[in-house]
């Protein structure tokens, strides 16, 4: 399990562009990325309630949703959905809530949430939200736009770091909506 691309972007754009490090700031999220604060920076969420806490700091998503998107005749890359940090080997969509994820030497994020898949990404890519959220066959809505976290410990991230997962005690809750 590895760290595949990290990516941040100062403006509030859709993509986030593949950068050599990124900062991880505890409490804050990506420093100098939009989405980073102690209250929620999101903008949608901001029109909501500007006072509420940061579940989103910090955008996972495991790179092996791109073969996945490529075989529906969607190209997308790293940073592509605005995620900003690109995972290798760990199927991030399954992990409980509460499960640690340690990246590169000292930085620590927890997971809160799934991200919800918003028509934005029809902007990016035409047809690719009902690839990205969808019914599986028993008919439970699956997301596939990664998870959520904040950050415990803040340290530098940068692509092919180490990632190792730490479960939550049991009993584990699933990722809701965040």
């Amino acid at each position: 399990m590895r760290v595949h691309s990290v990516n941040h972007d100062t403006q509030h754009h859709f993509s986030k562009p593949p950068v050599p490090e990124i900062t991880l700031i505890e409490g804050i999220g990506v420093e100098g990325d939009a989405h980073a604060g102690a209250t929620v920076q999101h903008l949608h969420l901001i029109k909501v309630d500007a006072s509420a806490p940061n579940l989103r700091q910090v955008h996972l998503i495991q790179s092996e949703l791109f073969a996945t998107l490529a075989a529906a005749g969607y190209e997308v890359g790293s940073g592509d959905l605005g995620e900003n940090v690109t995972t290798y080997g760990v199927d991030l969509l399954n992990l409980p809530t509460g499960t640690q994820l340690h990246l590169g030497d000292t930085a620590v994020v927890t997971l809160t949430g799934l991200r919800n898949p918003c028509s934005q990404i029809n902007k990016f890519r035409k047809g690719l939200l009902k690839t990205m959220l969808h019914k599986d066959a028993a008919g439970e809505v699956v997301r596939l736009t990664g998870v959520m976290s904040v950050v415990n410990t803040g340290g530098i991230v940068r692509p092919g770091d180490q990632l190792e997962v730490v479960y939550p005690t049991e009993p584990h809750q699933p990722l809701d909506l965040v």
